[in-house]
């Protein structure tokens, strides 16, 4: 028999991961990015693990203002917004690309 708990481990990741996947995020020394993005600029970082740090110095990196964290999958919208760095990730959460808008 699954429990309760078993089942809902899931579903509260999943609530998680949606409700933070585009933030903003301020690097260490207060600074805030101005943007527009330049996705070139990050592409060193491919195959290393999405986390918190890595996307700080993507947006360091970028100029980028915000960040669009993209599981496998994920429905996005369509809007261009030149300040944005997208964080396109596979399943074991690898940056597989970088794009901006």
């Amino acid at each position: 028999m699954i429990s309760r708990s078993t089942l809902a481990k899931p579903l509260i990741a999943a609530s998680l991961m949606m409700t933070g996947a585009c933030v903003q995020v301020i690097p260490e020394g207060g600074a805030s990015p101005t943007g527009p993005c330049d996705a070139s600029r990050a592409q060193s970082l491919i195959g290393r693990s999405g986390t918190g740090q890595l996307g700080a110095d993507a947006l360091r990196r970028t100029g980028a203002r915000d960040i669009r964290w993209i599981q496998p999958g994920q429905a996005v919208t369509m809007d261009f917004r030149a300040d944005r760095l997208n964080i396109e990730l596979d399943a074991g959460n690898r940056v597989v690309r970088f794009t901006c808008g």
